[in-house]
């Protein structure tokens, strides 16, 4: 794990975006740990879903190789609601074991636990589809993030729809009569939790916002120092777009793939795409550094 104010090797080879199956991710730690290393990467970030839990899992495995060109960063990503947009916030660095962190995660768990259930019973209730809580629950590494992906995959096992998207199409959006919106934090919460852990805060893929440049501004006041510029979603006008903002603001670009499965498309793995700029890692501790600096 790299320590704060350790600078490490000036410009590494990364992806600071990445999921496993303790959220919606379909590898385990220990595999996204092998792909990178035979996508020749020299640093990740693991990001799920409300839970830092693969970190570890991850650290632990890659101390069994014979291998010390990989840095693994802590990560997470957390879901929040904004009026009525999605807004991810990814954390780098932050201190797992602060209590206002923890208690973050653990509310953030219990909402997704109580969306879940209601969802499951609406679904019987008008329905007649008939899905029980573990068996979606199963569907994640112990203690991992349920969600949509998970409830919509469940769906089509119980015979409900025929595949997934016709599962998302019919039941996981707000028009739905079974879909119910999750509680969840706010974007100004998750930022200030994670900068007051000693995290760096990151608005994930802004280009999903259509209010981003007002919604980046807003949180700078709760610590934001970050934007997503790099994404694969992002077109190389977007990501100069969010670099310019990034730059004008004052705050440090971030990248990554946002992996989450073998692309379909071409059966390509996209874990560690380059077009990842390897400057992103300095940005990165360099950040860390100011903030332990700062305390």
């Amino acid at each position: 794990m790299i320590q704060a104010g350790d600078t490490g090797k000036s410009g590494l080879k990364g992806d600071y975006h990445i999921h496993t199956y303790y959220s919606d991710g379909v590898f385990s730690p220990e595999k996204i740990v092998d792909l990178a290393l035979e996508a020749g990467l020299q640093a990740i970030a693991l990001t799920d879903h409300d839970n830092v839990l693969s970190h570890k899992v991850a650290q632990d495995y890659l101390n069994t190789k014979d291998v010390s060109n990989l840095k693994l960063i802590q990560g997470i990503e957390v879901n929040t609601l904004y009026k009525e947009y999605e807004v991810h916030i990814l954390g780098y660095f932050p201190d797992i074991n602060n209590s206002d962190f923890k208690n973050l995660l653990k509310t953030q768990q219990q909402a997704r636990i109580k969306q879940t259930k209601e969802i499951l019973a609406l679904l019987n209730k008008k329905e007649g589809i008939k899905i029980n809580f573990d068996d979606v629950k199963n569907m994640v590494a112990e203690g991992g993030s349920i969600g949509r992906p998970h409830i919509a995959k469940a769906i089509t096992n119980a015979g409900g729809t025929s595949n997934v998207m016709e599962a998302y199409s019919k039941y996981i959006h707000r028009d739905s009569p079974v879909y119910v919106e999750r509680k969840t934090v706010s974007p100004f919460d998750a930022v200030e939790v994670i900068y007051d852990s000693g995290g760096i805060p990151v608005i994930a893929h802004p280009y999903d916002i259509d209010i981003a440049e007002s919604l980046i501004k807003e949180l700078m006041n709760c610590g934001l120092m970050g934007i997503e510029a790099y994404h694969r979603k992002h077109s190389p006008a977007i990501v100069e777009y969010f670099s310019s903002m990034a730059e004008n603001l004052g705050l440090i670009v971030t990248g990554g793939s946002d992996f989450h499965a073998p692309n379909i498309m071409n059966g390509q793995i996209i874990l560690g795409k380059n077009f990842i700029p390897e400057w992103i890692y300095d940005q990165l501790i360099n950040a860390k550094k100011r903030l332990d600096l700062a305390e």
